[in-house]
Order: structure tokens, then sequence, then C-alpha cells
């Protein structure tokens, strides 16, 4: 059972479920096939060299080297209020060269300006959050992204977690001018899942 992590700044959720597992976290993303899902979505979203991407919720660090590794010249900083999983991917980021930054900070409190970057990726993390803390981090994608910006969700499909699945609507009634499901599927270990994509 995953248990939460209490802190001053707020409650989050380790990856793997509890602090102690983490190290467990990155073999069982690979064991899952999360990396064939992280290409899914970095097909989907697009990014192009010299844009400024943001991660919520990256945890270790997987999908946001990922990108630097694939798109040089990204100007890359991810977000999660995990400690230990950021050590983790700070190691990780420093084997690619790329420049990426990582901040400890949670989704609903960003610590970037408004219209400040171009896309805002969040891969497998919603579910965790309960509704209300959801739209929060929701609205401050938006808060974040440029006029034109996109937010590209990969998350997975149903009630599981605490909150309900994500539709079109979800993100519309955020403030989110567009919104649709680009991808779907189901993965052996994973389940359902689902690519959303969101428009300033």
């Amino acid at each position: 059972m995953p248990k939460l992590r209490h802190t001053p700044a707020g409650d989050y959720l380790p990856g793997a479920g509890r602090h102690w597992l983490l190290p467990l976290y990155d073999p069982l993303s690979r064991l899952a096939g999360v990396g064939r899902l992280h290409r899914l979505l970095l097909d989907s979203a697009g990014i192009r060299a010299g844009q400024r991407v943001l991660e919520i919720g990256c945890g270790t660090g997987n999908l946001i080297t990922a990108l630097a590794r694939r798109t040089p010249g990204v100007d890359a900083v991810g977000i999660d209020p995990d400690p230990a999983a950021l050590r983790r991917a700070r190691r990780k980021a420093a084997k690619t060269g790329g420049g990426i930054r990582f901040e400890e900070a949670f989704a609903g409190r960003l610590p970037l300006p408004d219209d400040h970057v171009d896309h805002v990726l969040s891969s497998l993390m919603m579910h965790h959050l309960d509704e209300t803390g959801r739209d929060q981090a929701l609205r401050e994608a938006l808060r974040v992204l440029r006029p034109g910006g996109r937010l590209h969700v990969l998350d997975v499909e149903g009630h599981l977690g605490r909150s309900h699945g994500l539709s079109p609507r979800t993100f519309t009634t955020a403030g989110f001018t567009a919104a649709d499901r680009t991808a779907g599927g189901r993965l052996r270990r994973v389940g359902g899942y689902a690519v959303h994509r969101a428009e300033k």
C-alpha cells in the first residue's frame, strides 16, 4: 500500500509508493514498459530545440532525460517534491550532458513566472492527486505556459488512484482553450493508459 510522506510544504507520494522502495523504481518502470509510453508522449508533444519545457512530478528524471537525449538544445526543468528522487534525477541528467535543471516543488505551486514555458509534461502522476490537487496543478500548468503553449499528459485510464480519470473536459474546465486525447491503449503491467494534449 502506498504511503504519503508528510512535509511542512505538503504531502507527496514517493516513487514506487514507499520511500525505501525508491531504488526499485527505475527497474520496475523498465519492466513495466514505461519507456515505450514516454516515447509515445514525446512523439505527441513534438518538442523542438530551443523550446522551454517543464515536467511536473519528474520523479527520478526518466522522461526529461529521455527528452534531453532526443532533443539536444531544449531548455528543460523538472520539478518534484521528493528530494531523494531528485538526487537520482540529477545524477542521471549529468550523464546526458543536457541542460536540465531540477527543483524541489509541488505541481500545485510551481516556482516559475507566468507565460514562461512552451510545453508542460506530466507522466503517470496526475492519478496520484485528489481532484482538488489535480485541478490546482492544471491551473498552475496553464499559468506558466506561454500563449499557444501545450500541456501533454500521460496517465492511467479510469479511476485508479485518488481522482477520477482525465477527459478533455477536465482540461477545458481548468481554463485550457482546447484539449483532446491523442493516444491510448493497454500495457500488460500498467493497464489502460491515455495521452492527452491541452492548449493555452
